[in-house]
């Protein structure tokens, strides 16, 4: 690890503690003050420090935002397993839980169908966004400026007939999943294989999504769409053990 990023690290450590100023920090540090303010400077632009009207640096809203993503993330697998499994008992398809990462939609927990037919997804590998049926949910709930985060790497590949290939089909498809409170994926990624999706909630807004998953022979979406009150029912005991309001 460099000199400077040990030092920002500590630097954030130190602030976390307790507000500090440049000169404080300095001093802390045995570094001259221009110094420190190059690198107090520098943590501000990324979100991690934020500086008072006093001068006194404090941790910044990026960096405790980036905090309670990753709590909310353990949090929700932690919370969200046996409620799984029991869900998973009760359809028999293949169960899934999403969340919202930094700016990622990653798998953070998955029970297999009863029939043995696996899926493509694995746990901590990353969710498609605008071709998945958890990937869409938590789109569909989130702030433009937090929307464009999340598909501003994407590459619209079109894996089959039905797949959403720009940016402006997404955004229609996103506002009638608002609305409805539910997103399905309709052989988007795979012809054969199908979902429906539900939003889970934490204090601060959306952090992950629950589905149900079927190869479309063994359930069609009409199917899948019996169980939408039991996903939202169990999304709601997840999201109120998370602390969502």
């Amino acid at each position: 690890m460099s000199q400077s990023v040990r030092r920002a690290a500590r630097i954030i450590d130190s602030v976390a503690l307790r507000p500090a100023s440049v000169s404080e920090l300095a001093e802390e540090f045995g570094v001259h003050r221009s110094t420190m303010f190059r690198e107090v400077q520098s943590l501000e632009e990324v979100g991690y420090l934020r500086k008072r009207k006093n001068g006194e640096y404090v941790l910044g809203l990026h960096l405790i935002a980036l905090a309670h993503q990753a709590s909310d993330s353990l949090d929700l697998r932690e919370i969200a397993h046996d409620r799984l499994l029991k869900l998973h008992r009760t359809v028999g398809n293949t169960i899934h839980l999403a969340a919202l990462v930094d700016h990622s939609i990653v798998y953070v927990d998955k029970v297999e169908d009863t029939s043995g037919v696996r899926m493509y997804s694995r746990i901590g590998s990353p969710a498609r966004p605008y071709c998945s049926g958890v990937g869409k949910t938590i789109l569909a709930e989130l702030p433009t400026n937090d929307r464009d985060a999340v598909l501003a790497g994407v590459v619209w590949e079109k894996f089959t007939d039905k797949t959403l290939t720009s940016r402006s089909q997404l955004d229609a498809e996103l506002t009638t999943v608002a609305a409805r409170g539910w997103a399905v994926d309709d052989g988007e990624f795979e012809d054969f294989v199908n979902c429906i999706a539900v939003p889970i909630h934490g204090p601060a807004g959306v952090v992950g999504a629950l589905s149900i998953t079927a190869i479309r022979m063994a359930a069609d979406l009409n199917a899948l769409k019996a169980h939408l009150p039991l996903l939202h029912s169990v999304a709601r005991d997840i999201s109120t053990e998370l602390g969502a309001a």
